[in-house]
């Protein structure tokens, strides 16, 4: 069709396709196992797609409120009571979304304004920076320790100014597996006392957190849950990734404005599916021993790789693993993950994707939600390299 001529000056001039997209591609391509997009490659809960069907069946079909359907508002509120023992009203502090993706946009743009500054966390998921800058926002960029990804808080500090808006931590975090300590959210506490800035806290792994670990939320601390919005995914806590449904917390005030943003970008989110995770809730045993089943999953991926030449970054949570080869190539990440891909038919994720300036550690990121043939086969491809 004909070109539209008049200049088109991009929001985004710096962003191409997302990462996952292109690897996954890629990885399509090349007949490479796909360990970079994280989504799992087993089935769900049969019983699951049998409440859905039974909603559908049921005539639920039509548009849910803007909200989410009551039942599953009420199931997320005493999911999150008895998680972490705090209430959050249902009708006033709880919105279901379309995806966490979605939660992260609304909260972003019912916020942030042009100049307002936004601490993000690097290496950090692509979602946050391009949400930001759609906004007028300015992002500001901390680094995590490598090779444990610790936060230096004196940083974060200094890093603080009129201008400062919002704060986005992720915990467990992805690309990394790190998670947040008590030490940290006390730290966060103490630095945004007595400010207006608003904290963001992306949470969508916080069933799949390891080796008796506590997962830290913003919810534990009422100083901090007064002034944040946490956004969780059942993309992650029911391996339903493309049902892209999951849910935003926040104290009333908040949420009234998060929801002035939600209703124009989604409006109501799949009405069945709510019905049916609903339900689903009901019984604790659909989610609290997620960190046993993953838990699993990394150990079973980490044994089958002991045996290459890959170095074992420790993963506290998430279901990614990183694996640094420093000691195989000097090839930058990117590089080496593309070739991977195409040599030797396995994908997966450079890290270095994840900071506005590539930073080269030598570490790639390993989806490890798949079956145990497929860590098997991709395993067996890696200790031969």
């Amino acid at each position: 069709m004909p070109v539209f001529q008049n200049n088109i000056v991009s929001k985004l001039p710096k962003m191409g396709t997302s990462i996952f997209a292109v690897m996954s591609q890629m990885s399509f391509e090349h007949n490479a196992i796909n360990l970079s997009q994280g989504f799992p490659d087993f089935d769900i809960s049969p019983e699951l797609i049998e409440l859905v069907n039974k909603q559908m069946i049921n005539g639920r079909n039509q548009y849910a409120p803007m909200l989410g359907v009551p039942e599953l508002r009420e199931a997320i509120s005493q999911k999150v009571k008895d998680t972490y023992s705090i209430f959050y009203d249902p009708d006033k502090e709880i919105t279901v979304t379309a995806g966490a993706t979605e939660a992260l946009f609304s909260a972003i743009s019912s916020f942030v304004r042009d100049g307002d500054e936004v601490i993000v966390f690097e290496p950090a998921y692509d979602a946050y920076v391009p949400a930001v800058m759609l906004n007028g926002g300015m992002v500001k960029y901390v680094t995590m320790k490598f090779p444990d990804y610790h936060i230096d808080w004196d940083e974060v500090k200094k890093m603080i100014s009129h201008k400062t808006r919002m704060i986005i931590i992720n915990s467990p975090q992805n690309p990394t597996g790190s998670i947040l300590k008590k030490e940290d959210l006390q730290a966060l506490e103490k630095i945004t006392s007595n400010t207006d800035i608003i904290i963001l806290s992306d949470e969508v792994y916080e069933h799949l957190i390891f080796d008796n670990n506590v997962h830290e939320s913003i919810c534990r601390y009422p100083k901090l849950a007064e002034r944040s919005m946490v956004v969780a995914s059942f993309g992650k806590t029911l391996h339903a990734t493309g049902w892209k449904m999951g849910y935003c917390l926040a104290p009333e005030n908040i949420m009234a404005e998060f929801r002035k943003s939600h209703q124009f970008v989604v409006f109501a989110c799949n009405t069945p599916v709510q019905y049916a995770i609903a339900e689903f809730l009901k019984n604790k045993e659909n989610y609290i021993h997620l960190n046993d089943f993953y838990q699993q999953k990394r150990n079973y991926f980490v044994k089958l790789v002991s045996g290459s030449r890959f170095k074992i970054i420790p993963c506290s949570g998430t279901y990614f693993q990183l694996l640094d080869y420093s000691e195989m190539s000097d090839e930058n990440e990117t590089d080496f993950a593309i070739r991977l891909t195409k040599e030797f038919k396995v994908s997966s994720i450079p890290v270095s994707v994840f900071y506005h300036k590539p930073v080269n550690n030598f570490v790639l990121r390993f989806c490890f939600a798949k079956k145990e043939e497929t860590l098997e086969k991709a395993a067996e491809i890696l200790c031969k390299i």
